[in-house]
């Protein structure tokens, strides 16, 4: 071989392996996006601690059973199910940066946010994502708004939807009740109370008073003088999870009060309720949910009920049903051959109609908008130690 050939023999390895480098590193990432595609990923901004861990643990819990189920069977349409949380100790910008710490590491479709103050804040970053469905913690009235929520919903009825429930229960058990609302000032308690009072004259109830506190344990025995000589026939209280509820009915009842006492979702897990002692039996509040340990037909149940002998809150319970949702919205869209992108997912998710959750809510349910308007009010039996219905389920 001439010194001129072995030069040109050289030249052309060279270009070859230059090439084939070049058509690696070429195929790199499409094969990444390839094995991308096989699979959904379900992000999550989870409060495994701080003072929302009571919640956030039995959600975090329950996604992954659900995603865990769901792979078993097959996954979604031929794909797995990656569930990606990040701890955020329900801070906000803690659970931001989880957000972009998820959605830059993975190729996210589905997403669960901790709390209002998330769920309005990563707002933005989710339109311009724009491949993204997203519910969570929340339910604020606020975000059950489909043109400034385009690509979230609520886990069941927002705030006004949950007093809505309340109140329509009332008018029917008592025509022209008298209902005072009691309320912390927070955003969280502000919510639903000026449209409820609204509500409340639209179905003939009247309003003689509303109460706003500081959020937890206070001193109110001011507050209970002036709820005692408004007389309500019923209490709704809101914006709290547990104080300072029991200290209103102890001292109301001491001081001769016959009011009905209620509350919602938050205030609603068993455990919560039996630690109202015996001056909270038959203290009723609004659930979207089935209890656990609710002995009504219901195939879901039997299903956690079999993966978790143990009682599971009604936390455990809203993670649950958020993963379903989650998923037969991207279960709609691969079927329908579409893209998992955020406007398809919401139209899959909005296209539910007469909906069967196994059971988990006791009628099928359609989500035309935000939200999820149904509920059912149940009652503290503090002898069994368990909440036991009280009305029939109400759709709004």
């Amino acid at each position: 071989m001439t010194k001129q050939t072995f030069s040109t023999r050289r030249r052309q390895l060279m270009l070859g392996a230059a090439a084939a480098a070049g058509t690696t590193a070429l195929m790199r990432p499409f094969s990444v996006l390839a094995q991308s595609a096989d699979e959904i990923v379900i992000g999550g901004s989870i409060p495994i601690t701080g003072v929302f861990a009571f919640a956030g643990v039995g959600i975090n819990d329950a996604f992954q059973d659900y995603v865990k189920m769901i792979n078993d069977g097959g996954g979604i349409a031929g794909r797995k199910v990656r569930y990606v949380p990040e701890d955020t100790a329900y801070k906000v910008d803690v659970s931001v940066a989880a957000y972009k710490k998820i959605t830059g590491a993975n190729t996210v479709n589905l997403y669960y946010g901790d709390s209002t103050a998330f769920s309005k804040t990563i707002n933005p970053e989710l339109e311009r994502n724009g491949n993204i469905l997203m519910c969570g913690a929340s339910f604020a009235s606020e975000l059950n708004d489909p043109e400034k929520y385009p690509h979230q919903f609520l886990v069941g009825p927002d705030y006004t939807e949950q007093f809505g429930i309340l109140l329509k229960h009332i008018a029917e058990e008592k025509p022209g009740a008298r209902v005072a609302f009691v309320y912390s000032d927070s955003e969280f308690g502000r919510d639903p109370i000026k449209k409820s009072e609204a509500a409340a004259k639209e179905l003939g109830l009247s309003v003689p008073v509303t109460i706003m506190t500081p959020p937890g344990s206070v001193d109110v025995s001011t507050e209970v003088i002036k709820l005692r000589r408004a007389k309500p026939d019923y209490t709704i209280f809101h914006g709290y999870i547990l104080a300072p509820i029991p200290e209103f009915i102890t001292q109301g009842k001491q001081q001769g009060m016959t009011s009905k006492w209620m509350g919602t979702f938050w205030t609603m897990d068993s455990s919560t309720v039996m630690k109202m002692g015996p001056d909270g039996d038959g203290f009723m509040g609004v659930m979207p949910y089935r209890y656990y340990y609710d002995t009504e037909s219901a195939p879901t149940l039997d299903k956690i009920r079999e993966l978790r002998p143990e009682y599971q809150s009604t936390a455990y319970l809203q993670g649950w049903l958020a993963a379903m949702l989650l998923l037969e919205s991207a279960k709609r869209c691969l079927e329908a051959d579409k893209a998992l992108t955020g406007d398809n997912l919401k139209a899959a998710l909005n296209s539910l109609k007469d909906f069967d959750t196994g059971g988990l809510i006791g009628v099928p349910i359609s989500i035309p908008g935000n939200s999820i308007p149904v509920g059912r009010v149940y009652k503290a039996d503090m002898g069994a130690q368990k909440m036991v219905p009280a009305s029939d389920w109400i759709q709004l």
